[in-house]
């Protein structure tokens, strides 16, 4: 028995590690397909903000934010106070470590919803310091409402792997900041007509879109946290499956929708579709059937489409349509337990989306002003027009072909 129990530890241990390696493969899948979203003359910045916050996400977890969200998961100190051993549904255990390094990658992704809706026209180290309180604090406290135990997981709000505790407050993050920022310089004309800013890579965000797509299977997978008997296993299986069906049906029906709405098959909507479809299905990939995951991914690519067209007639510039992809999406993705879930109620799904919307946003708002009033978050007009590759960064990212 003791010989069993040891096997279980090891394989839970090892697949949780796997799983965050997943999650982390998404950085640069961030990274890759913001680059693509952007113009040229702020691809290097662009890199250099994603570089960054997933360093500082690490740093930040570990001093701060791990130990406030798991009360009493101390990584730091000189007998590292977490326990060797970490509890998972009574008898079975992985090593805490591995817990360490699973949450810390989707710190990561939090923060890295931030950089693409804010891109084009922040300042690098203003940014750079919001994303210390964000990964230190604003996410955190809200993950210990439910992930660690709190009044949340109380109440009965059901978000398996975080459409609404990661995706959702992340967009609601850099909905805060797009508000301060203001729109890129040109983007708006005064009658109200909007000039395109197209991407300058699409090769590179086609490719970010996939390797996304990818590192979801951990990000939806790693959440179910065992996989050492056949029950666990078999979800974890289900798991994979829901995922993938759920973003293929996203970037179709995205497609479809706007071909229909804008007479082209629009590649910037299929990508975001696919995305908005995983994050549609992260709040539930388990309990529902592959045709239900189907019919939420869709339902989920047809949103984004309709909220990145929304906001940009109402003024709010998102490049990469982040907002809509994590936020929007998310949204839909917390509504959408109640079809497949017998364990969520109306009350407590609500009850979850607007405490962790309405904390993050009004916690963003306050330090994008604060950063707004003293440093200032956004660049000069100048700067603006010559790129932050040329202010901020020194190296063009084509420098055969600048502009």
């Amino acid at each position: 028995m003791e010989d069993l129990t040891q096997l279980a530890y090891a394989v839970d241990t090892f697949y949780f590690l796997v799983m965050g390696a997943l999650v982390m493969f998404m950085a640069p899948g961030f990274a890759m397909l913001e680059a693509g979203m952007v113009r040229a003359k702020n691809t290097s910045e662009i890199l250099t903000k994603n570089v960054a916050l997933f360093s500082i996400a690490c740093i930040m977890y570990m001093v701060i934010g791990y130990d406030l969200m798991y009360a009493g998961g101390m990584m730091l100190g000189p007998e590292n106070t977490v326990d060797d051993v970490l509890a998972s549904g009574g008898d079975v255990y992985y090593s805490a470590r591995s817990d360490f390094f699973f949450q810390v990658v989707f710190v990561a992704t939090a923060m890295s919803i931030i950089s693409g809706a804010v891109a084009e026209r922040i300042k690098l180290w203003s940014f750079l310091l919001f994303a210390v309180v964000m990964t230190a604090f604003i996410y955190p406290i809200q993950g210990s409402w439910s992930w660690g135990g709190g009044f949340l997981s109380e109440a009965g709000f059901v978000d398996f792997a975080g459409s609404g505790i990661v995706h959702m407050c992340g967009a609601a993050a850099a909905l805060a900041g797009v508000i301060l920022l203001g729109p890129r310089a040109g983007k708006y004309n005064e009658d109200g007509s909007i000039n395109a800013m197209p991407g300058a890579n699409m090769p590179l965000a086609t490719l970010g879109t996939f390797i996304l797509w990818f590192g979801w299977f951990g990000f939806n997978g790693g959440s179910e946290l065992k996989l050492s008997n056949i029950d666990e296993a078999n979800a974890v299986a289900q798991v994979f499956v829901n995922t993938n069906m759920a973003a293929a049906c996203g970037a179709v029906a995205a497609l479809i929708l706007s071909r229909l709405a804008f007479g082209k098959a629009d590649i910037t909507m299929a990508l975001n579709g696919a995305l908005a479809g995983l994050v549609s299905i992260t709040a539930e990939p388990l309990s529902g059937t592959h045709a239900e995951s189907m019919i939420i991914g869709a339902i989920g690519g047809l949103i984004v489409v309709g909220s990145i067209t929304l906001l940009d007639k109402l003024k709010c510039d998102d490049p990469v349509g982040a907002i809509s992809v994590h936020g929007t999406a998310g949204i839909w993705g917390l509504l959408a337990v109640l079809i497949t879930s017998d364990d969520a109620t109306v009350t407590g799904q609500l009850t979850g989306l607007g405490a962790i919307f309405g904390w993050t946003f009004v916690a963003s708002l306050i330090v994008w002003a604060i950063l707004k009033f003293t440093l200032g978050i956004r660049l000069s007009p100048e700067e603006e027009e010559a790129g932050s590759d040329s202010t901020d960064i020194g190296v063009a990212a084509y420098p055969e072909f600048k502009g």
